[in-house]
């Protein structure tokens, strides 16, 4: 008998922000025992939280229960079968489809049973390896079924890339496309998987792959079978009831190369943290239109493209396109005013490229936005004149909202299903209810408000987060919570306002000293951003002999701005002078045409650090254009950077 959830929204819809975040740090295990209501369990837990072997702490010890029960059975169940569940919108190849989740209880059982045909069990690996369909949250949802750990590799990563992570999860089945969908070309997903598979050292039993019409690919005879074949023969599977512990995926991080980090999230506490988090942080009910503008091989994906809007019972839209180009700097306008979306969670460098092409948003008017109640952002730092703009522009709430892989939803946010609170552009707001937030020195020691410091979170970490790295036990405990006993590491630099409003100004590496002075370059995007010509920027520290380092600003100008770009330059040095200090010694500026970017919009300032400083780099594996590199390295070099050492 399944415990049944609750529908209502919880009672912490009705206090403030500052009990319900003082009750889930005091009580944790209550905290979190009551917001499992709103998941179904097949076996209640027997700890809310397990602490026996610290630092490897688990929710919901002894509990049992599905994912995908919880996220597609339980409504068809509680009859809203009818309901969409997936709106596919894909402008690049002009299709749109509804699935109900009646279709998707149907399909993604057929799944399940097409890999159970093929030997695959609770605990065997499946890599997914698809581009922006519906077929991909299937495969997830159909592993997830039937107790199979699925790992999602985001379609397009090389051969090597690719070849990996085969290595490192060893699946026993692949799932693929045959192609990806660009604006203008087809990615060829068959081929590299193909050759990723022959460059591995572990060799996956059987391959499905999804035939697209654009390029379908080569099936190797014994090896690969179709998709539509497989699951019109497939026996539709039941759903297998497991542990709250066991593992539900594996996410390997972005730009990973060598020896993989994969990211392990387990069934039990992930499905709470979802749930709680779409109710609580934004605002979301059953049947309302979520859209996450994200791809599913990413952390945005899974978690808010896939399983929490599932889980809420939500209508989750799958975009396969672009907010410009497909077909124009309105395209996100089309897709919420035509399926009436209530959220939008997307990347800040998605609004810089549609300010960018549109500054004045007149694409906004040929569209009717009433269904949209509010903007989320995360991915990156937001800067403020990115976020003022969509704001002014939408007339709504807009939220800047931090987050990792690793802890697979919000850190620090407006929680509008709780209270909201005033917005300060340039943070992410308060931590989110279960993240006990600290900024501490390299010495372990909290400093005061307004000091940048090494931003820390207090263990254990809520629901939700990662439990460990795939088959590395011991890296995991390196990586992220060797730095400060008690502590996880989140690798960001920042600090805590004295309202306590959290302030992510760069990753801890992005520090730079010139001089002796710890500078973030974070707070001098901010500056460069709030210039009215400029779309988006990075600075970065270049190497300076006699002051270590020195912060080098690269800028695209927004389309159709005619001033000089000497003039320009001398503006943006005259800000950060004025609005930073001198102490910055910030005077050289690159204007670009365009930054270098991962597939999921984050700036490559690493790599182009590496080519100021005249050192070697392996290209990024997740590199948007790697043509991109060499018109950094020339404008650098204009400047006097990008020459060996």
């Amino acid at each position: 008998m399944r415990a049944r959830a609750r529908v209502s929204s919880t009672e912490d819809s009705t206090m403030g922000y500052e009990t319900v975040y003082a009750r889930s740090m005091q009580d944790p295990a209550s905290f979190w025992a009551e917001a499992a209501e709103l998941i179904d369990w097949d076996q209640p837990w027997e700890k809310v939280l397990d602490d026996a072997n610290p630092p490897f702490y688990r929710w919901f010890a002894g509990g049992m229960l599905n994912t995908c029960y919880n996220a597609v059975d339980r409504h068809v169940a509680a009859g809203r079968g009818d309901q969409p569940a997936i709106i596919y919108d894909s402008p690049v190849t002009d299709t749109k489809t509804r699935i109900t989740y009646s279709e998707l209880q149907d399909q993604v059982a057929r799944c399940a049973g097409a890999l159970q045909a093929l030997g695959v069990s609770k605990g065997d690996r499946v890599i997914v390896y698809m581009p922006m369909v519906p077929e991909a949250v299937i495969a997830m949802l159909g592993c997830a079924r039937i107790g199979a750990i699925h790992s999602v590799v985001f379609g397009g990563f090389s051969a090597r890339e690719l070849a990996t992570r085969i290595d490192d999860a060893k699946p026993k089945v692949m799932i693929a496309g045959s192609c990806g969908i660009e604006p203008n070309r087809v990615v060829h997903y068959k081929p590299l998987l193909d050759s990723a598979i022959e460059l591995a050292e572990h060799q996956p039993e059987h391959c499905i792959i999804l035939q697209r019409p654009q390029e379908p690919g080569s099936l190797i005879a014994g090896r690969d079978l179709g998709w539509v074949e497989a699951l019109r023969e497939a026996t539709p599977a039941p759903c297998l009831s497991v542990a709250a512990t066991d593992p539900l995926y594996i996410l390997y991080t972005s730009g990973t190369t060598g020896q993989p980090k994969g990211v392990v999230r387990d069934h039990g506490g992930h499905a709470v943290a979802m749930a709680w988090s779409m109710e609580n942080v934004y605002n979301v009910k059953p049947g309302e239109v979520f859209w996450a503008a994200s791809d599913v091989g990413w952390v945005v994906g899974h978690s808010y493209i896939v399983y929490a809007p599932l889980l809420t019972g939500c209508t989750t839209l799958l975009y396969e396109g672009k907010p410009v180009g497909t077909p124009d700097a309105g395209a996100f306008w089309r897709v919420i005013a035509e399926h009436e979306v209530s959220v939008l969670f997307t990347a800040p460098t998605a609004f810089r490229a549609i300010k960018r092409d549109d500054p004045r948003a007149e694409h906004l008017g040929r569209y009717d936005l009433r269904s949209l109640r509010a903007l989320f952002l995360a991915g990156e730092r937001c800067d403020p004149d990115t976020l003022n703009w969509a704001e002014t522009i939408l007339g709504l709430p807009v939220i800047d909202h931090w987050w990792q892989t690793e802890t697979g939803w919000a850190i620090a946010a407006n929680c509008l299903g709780i209270e909201p609170l005033p917005i300060k552009p340039g943070s992410p707001t308060r931590p989110v209810p279960g993240y006990g937030v600290e900024i501490l020195d390299e010495d372990g020691i909290a400093v005061k408000a307004g000091e940048i410091g090494r931003i820390m979170i207090r263990l254990p970490l809520p629901p939700g987060c990662l439990v460990t790295l795939w088959g590395h036990d011991e890296r995991f405990v390196q990586s992220y919570l060797a730095a400060q006993p008690g502590y996880y590491l989140t690798g960001d630099a920042g600090y805590l306002d004295e309202d306590g409003y959290v302030f992510v100004m760069s990753r801890i590496d992005d520090i730079i000293n010139v001089a002796g002075h710890r500078l973030s370059t974070g707070a001098m995007e901010g500056v460069l951003a709030s210039h009215p010509d400029v779309a988006e920027c990075a600075v970065i520290g270049a190497h300076d002999q006699l002051k270590g380092e020195l912060p080098v600003g690269l800028v695209v100008l927004k389309a159709g701005v005619s001033r000089d770009d000497g003039s320009i330059i001398k503006d943006l040095v005259a800000l950060v002078r004025d609005q930073i200090g001198p102490v910055a010694a910030f005077k050289t500026v690159a204007i670009v045409e365009r930054l270098p970017k991962t597939r999921s919009g984050k700036i490559l300032r690493g790599t182009m650090k590496s080519i100021a400083d005249g050192k070697d780099y392996r290209m990024p594996a997740t590199i948007d254009d790697p043509a991109i590199l060499e018109e950094i390295r020339t404008a650098l070099t204009t400047i006097g950077y990008a020459k060996p050492l």
